[in-house]
């Protein structure tokens, strides 16, 4: 079989994250939806998304297999795997009216609008679904807690030096060539896992549920609270609570980050805070780009949410629910505005328009510090994603 991960239209409930990746390339837990169905099937899987992002992430449309379309919002369970492996030539499987995946067999690519031709059979799994960009670090406990039984199964944590204070000890898995030292893990309310030559440093303070994922780093004395996701490649400093920050992404000073995502290549300058409660503990609301105005979240507790290549300087503070694009850049006193479209150049007191030609020599310098190839079909995604929110800097 030849599995296709597919966007449909929860991709702009995801915006600004899914400008620059397909929803299946979003991390919740210890993996992105990707490595988990890739993980549970066996085997890699394509994608069928924007037009502009198919260079970097292509789709392989088999003409010898059946191929398998599954919905990259929904996150696989050994259920829900059962159910989809069963499913033959122009079968679709749905859960309350949304469609889960379909087996097109071998001679069509499907237009998931429109299954009336396909025999359609109701899922009997429970599900997790990310459709709202909120559900990454409501929803990320539950991810983590899946993530951490799938891959330590049947495996042996590397030993916990015996400078470190241990709370907890069975629900800690510690990958190879991972080091922490004189730090305090309390896994008691929940496990913690630390990836591939990962580093927890001294005076660091953890309490799970919480992932580490590989070449990350807590940076001295950090206070981390559960559910919380860093990394792969993340630097990571100050109090940190209930939020998900992508690869290549640092925080590496004090400030406060909670109820928050950052996505890949985000920089946070020193003691810069977001706030993640309003001051009459009132509903949060967000920017929508679909709605294009602020829409109500159901939550008291939220905070930033920031595309890939954004940064902020020193000092910087983000309103409560605030909504940052991709490769906006941040500074100066006051709090910033609830929504910084993509490309602006700013802060309080006004934006400017971040000139293509500079966002992507920055990026390219960016990725060079980290032995990487600012390449052709990067620049491709930023100059697109910049030429789709020109409407938003007006």
């Amino acid at each position: 079989m030849n599995y296709i991960l597919f966007d449909d239209d929860t991709r702009v409930h995801l915006l600004p994250l899914t400008f620059t990746r397909p929803v299946a390339d979003i991390r919740v837990g210890i993996l992105t939806i990707r490595e988990k169905w890739e993980k549970l099937l066996g085997v890699k899987t394509s994608s069928k998304t924007e037009n502009y992002l198919s260079n970097k992430f292509p789709l392989k449309f088999s003409i010898h297999d059946d191929n398998i379309w599954i919905n990259g919002s929904f996150c696989p369970n050994e259920k829900l795997v059962e159910e989809i492996t069963k499913l033959q030539p122009n079968q679709a499987l749905i859960l309350s009216n949304r469609v889960i995946a379909a087996n097109s067999g071998t001679h069509k690519i499907i237009d998931f609008n429109m299954i009336d031709s396909f025999d359609v059979l109701e899922s009997y799994a429970s599900a997790m679904r990310v459709e709202n960009i909120w559900d990454i670090f409501l929803k990320n406990e539950e991810a983590i807690l899946s993530d951490f039984k799938l891959i330590t199964s049947g495996r042996k944590s590397q030993a916990i030096s015996s400078s470190n204070q241990i709370i907890g000890k069975e629900n800690i898995f510690i990958e190879e060539g991972a080091k922490i030292e004189c730090a305090i893990l309390n896994a008691s309310t929940g496990p913690i896992y630390i990836g591939k030559n990962a580093e927890i440093m001294e005076g660091s303070i953890v309490r799970g549920t919480f992932a580490l994922c590989e070449h990350s780093t807590l940076k001295l004395g950090a206070k981390i609270y559960g559910a919380t996701t860093i990394g792969p490649h993340s630097k990571v400093g100050g109090e940190v609570n209930n939020s998900v920050i992508f690869g290549y992404s640092n925080k590496s000073h004090d400030g406060f980050l909670g109820n928050s995502v950052l996505g890949e290549w985000c920089n946070i300058g020193a003691d810069s805070n977001n706030s993640n409660l309003k001051n009459n503990y009132a509903e949060v609301k967000l920017w929508s780009y679909e709605k294009e105005k602020f829409v109500n979240t159901g939550l008291t507790f939220c905070g930033l949410i920031m595309g890939d290549h954004s940064k902020c300087g020193i000092n910087t503070m983000f309103n409560t629910g605030t909504v940052v694009g991709v490769n906006a850049n941040i500074f100066g006193a006051g709090f910033q505005r609830n929504f910084v479209p993509s490309f602006s150049w700013g802060g309080a007191a006004g934006f400017s328009v971040y000139k293509i030609k500079d966002a992507l020599e920055v990026a390219a310098r960016v990725f060079e510090r980290r032995g990487l190839i600012f390449d052709e079909t990067e620049q491709e995604i930023l100059t697109h994603v910049f030429e789709l929110t020109e409407k938003y800097r007006k």
